[in-house]
Formats: structure tokens, C-alpha cells, sequence
């Protein structure tokens, strides 16, 4: 139970600051490209390896539970683009970069046709 308010309180606090960015770069950026997002990704990003790099590095007592509040719940939810980098740099890491390019790929085109199957279905246009 304890897992689930960690990785509960960590999502609402990292869900709150996506908000947050998303609508501070909306205030100051007009152009074409969701710049909000992009920062997002690539913050979450580097935050992960910031946090990863340093619990491999240090690995303190309060391990567990940091990985449940931070990675999980507040950069899962500021982003799952940072989960998504960990596994694909996990799998580069390890010797796999085929892999890690196919999972890559298949991630953002399954996800791209997943999202426009929802919207043609909800649209009526299936």
C-alpha cells in the first residue's frame, strides 16, 4: 500500500508541473511545433538519468522508495517519455541497439496509428 501512495503523490506532483510547463510555454511560445511538450520530454529525460545515474551510483538506503516518488510517480507523471528513454537506453546500455531501435520505432509508429484508430472510431469514420 505504502508503493501506491508513493508512486500516487510523486504522479499528482509530477502531473501538476507537466501543467505547469505546458501552459508557461504556451504563454511565451506561438509557434508550430508544441515546443510545451518537447521540454517535457526532454526535461523528464534528463532528470531521469540524473536520478537513475546517481541511485546506481550512490545507491542509498532509500533506493526503493525514491525510484517509486520520483521516477515512477513524479516523472512518470511529468512524462512517461522519461520511462520510455530509461528502457531504450537500458537496451543500448546492454549491447542491444538493434533492439533498442526497433523498440524505438515500433513505440512511436504503434503509438502514432494507436491514437489515430481512436479518433477515427470516435469520429464515426470506421
Amino acid at each position: 500500500m505504502q508503493a501506491f501512495l508513493l508512486v500516487g503523490l510523486g504522479g499528482a506532483l509530477g502531473a501538476m508541473g507537466r501543467y505547469g510547463v505546458g501552459m508557461t510555454v504556451g504563454r511565451l511560445w506561438h509557434g508550430a511545433i508544441p515546443l510545451g511538450t518537447l521540454v517535457v520530454n526532454v526535461v523528464g529525460s534528463l532528470a531521469m538519468g540524473l536520478l537513475i545515474g546517481f541511485l546506481a551510483r550512490y545507491t542509498p538506503e532509500w533506493q526503493p522508495q525514491a525510484r517509486l516518488f520520483i521516477a515512477v510517480g513524479v516523472l512518470g507523471g511529468f512524462t512517461t517519455f522519461s520511462a520510455f528513454s530509461l528502457d531504450a537506453m537500458t537496451l543500448i546500455e546492454r549491447g542491444q541497439s538493434g533492439l533498442a531501435l526497433g523498440y524505438v520505432l515500433i513505440s512511436v509508429v504503434a503509438s502514432i496509428v494507436a491514437l489515430f484508430l481512436g479518433l477515427l472510431l470516435m469520429r464515426g469514420g470506421a
